[in-house]
């Protein structure tokens, strides 16, 4: 046995207890860590709240957790990994514990650290696969609203990189950060549209919303073309004929193992906002309910 955060019903953050579990075994290709870190994400507030409950039904008691980093200390037959080794990876049955199972462990460098580690699994997968589905190139401007979230801060990061210039909408206690990164940053809420065109007189290309703060009728307009916006936040998208990206297995993809490389060398940066212990879980979802946290939150079982 061993101790996890779980919910046995929808609600508040309230309803998350530290539990007894039992540890989980790793199957075939699979591996057991011991969690150093784990990272909250706001899809698992949307799933303890109940909102993806129509689309994914949960089936109690849930551990919440999507990612994890830690130390194998059991494997699968066939697992890529061995015992002793740091690793990190998206979680199979979450990982809001002292145990998780990944099924495709990426090797953690050492220079990375277990914060940064977990934090880097679904935010920086979701920013590497959206600019793989946007058609953008280099010389071409992008337009990133939520710049200052955790998505948006690695898509600004990798395109910038790519020789693309951003332009992002941010809140004001972002900008300077975001500016910091290559991107130009702007002030969102009401009139971004005049002063993301004073920011990009040469027209924008394509949009990223990262937000899902209702913008994208106007970003439709300022590309003139619905398939040059894709949406990670807004559930309006095909109203407006916007492609809504959500994650998917891909057993060929690498990026995970691109963005950990990148991040490792200094070129790629996550900030952390706060680290809490396990048994603090509620307390980490309500502060990024009420949009206290300024990066990624973890948990630190």
């Amino acid at each position: 046995m061993s101790k996890a955060i779980t919910f046995s019903e929808y609600g508040a953050p309230e309803v998350l207890r530290l539990s007894e579990v039992t540890t989980p075994e790793p199957g075939p290709g699979q591996v057991r860590i011991r969690v150093r870190a784990a990272s909250v994400n706001p899809l698992d507030l949307k799933i303890r709240s109940g909102l993806m409950a129509e689309a994914a039904p949960a089936r109690f008691p849930v551990i919440p957790g999507l990612d994890a980093a830690g130390v194998v200390d059991a494997v699968g037959e066939g697992a890529d990994a061995a015992v002793g080794e740091e690793v990190l990876g998206a979680a199979v049955g979450g990982s809001y514990g002292e145990y998780a199972l990944l099924d495709r462990p990426v090797a953690k460098p050492r220079a990375l650290s277990w914060e940064v580690a977990a934090s880097l699994v679904t935010v920086g997968r979701t920013a590497f696969r959206v600019l793989r589905q946007l058609p953008v190139r280099a010389g071409q401007t992008l337009l990133v609203h939520g710049a200052g979230g955790s998505v948006g801060t690695v898509a600004v990061q990798l395109a910038v990189a790519r020789g693309i210039t951003v332009v992002g909408t941010v809140g004001e206690h972002d900008i300077e950060r975001v500016t910091a990164l290559g991107a130009t940053a702007v002030r969102y809420g009401d009139g971004w549209v005049e002063r993301v065109k004073a920011a990009a007189p040469q027209g924008v290309d394509v949009v990223l919303d990262a937000s899902g703060a209702g913008v994208l009728a106007d970003s439709v307009a300022l590309t003139g073309d619905s398939a040059h916006v894709i949406t990670i936040a807004d559930m309006a998208a095909a109203q407006h004929g916007v492609r809504f990206s959500a994650g998917g297995a891909d057993p060929v993809d690498d990026s995970l193992s691109q963005l950990v490389r990148r991040a490792a060398a200094g070129e790629l940066a996550l900030p952390v906002w706060r680290a809490y212990p396990l048994d603090q879980a509620a307390t980490a979802h309500g502060d990024i309910e009420a949009r206290r946290n300024r990066g990624k939150v973890v948990l630190l079982p």
